[in-house]
């Protein structure tokens, strides 16, 4: 059993409007997906309250892992449950394309950091990706109770009431964000990231920069930002929200304008009446 849907392209510039079938087993697992999701995020907030304090890189590493295998130790069972056959993202760092098939990108800890410091922004996420494109996406926000979910040519939703962009169409009264460049990152992505800010904060009305990406791009599926962009970045990063803003009604590219993909060296999300102009900064 299917219905037909309206829906974006994930990977295109999210104008063109296609009509695509979507199962009922596909919304079935998205609901059992968001049920998993919120377990292991009731488990991260257990641990959340203090600031864990570390010395070394090494410490650090330890105390970001234990937060991922608590929600691990729910999320890889329940999931692997649901969709037996898909494949499993080890490292919620990695980029580029996937196999072919099903495979679930999740970040048990996205925001990881701000977690440890004892920082609100952090979040729980699962992404069911199929031939390189998501199909449903739940991001669960523990210390709020509120839960986002995207299901391909069905929209997106906070706690089941639809999400939409924001209607803005000038970057000058435009509030955007973006995300830090790891501390790992080339030098040359660290200064393209500098540059864009420099860039944005000429042209925008407000910049914000924080991590995580995918709480950004929350609030721009919501209507709350008008733009987010990023340079490099994890598939675990960026596939939930691109889901969420694209089926939300917003526009997804490269920062130059092009079809973006999980290859693709730059992300860009808008509502639609801002992209030219968030392209026209980011490529100065």
């Amino acid at each position: 059993m299917s219905e037909t849907l309206q829906s974006t392209d994930v990977t295109g510039t999210g104008t063109v409007t296609v009509t695509v079938s979507v199962s009922v087993s596909d919304a079935d697992l998205l609901d059992r997906t968001a049920a998993a999701v919120r377990e292991a995020g009731s488990a991260l907030r257990e641990r959340y309250g203090e600031v864990v304090p570390y010395r070394t890189r090494e410490e650090l590493m330890s105390a970001l892992a234990a937060n991922d295998d608590t929600a691990l130790g729910i999320l890889r069972p329940r999931l692997t449950s649901l969709r037996p056959d898909a494949g499993w993202v080890e490292d919620e760092l990695d980029g580029g394309a996937l196999p072919a098939g099903e495979w679930w990108v999740v970040d048990p800890a996205e925001g990881n950091v701000n977690h440890l410091h004892a920082l609100p922004e952090w979040a729980v996420t699962a992404t069911l990706v199929r031939d390189n494109r998501p199909v449903l996406t739940v991001v669960h926000l523990p210390l709020t109770g509120e839960t986002y979910t995207a299901l391909t040519g069905a929209g997106a939703h906070l706690d089941g009431r639809p999400l939409s962009v924001s209607r803005t169409a000038d970057l000058g009264l435009s509030i955007v964000a973006t995300s830090q460049a790891r501390p790992d990152e080339a030098e040359k992505v660290v200064r393209r990231v500098g540059s864009s800010i420099t860039a944005m904060l000429f042209d925008a009305l407000v910049v914000r920069v924080a991590v995580p990406a995918t709480l950004h791009l929350l609030n721009v599926a919501a209507g709350r930002l008008d733009a987010f962009w990023q340079f490099a970045g994890a598939r675990a990063d960026l596939l939930p929200g691109a889901l969420l803003v694209s089926e939300a009604g917003g526009r997804i590219s490269d920062a130059e304008g092009r079809p973006w993909t999980p290859q693709s060296e730059s992300f860009l999300a808008t509502a639609p009446g801002v992209h030219a102009e968030a392209v026209a900064t980011l490529s100065r």
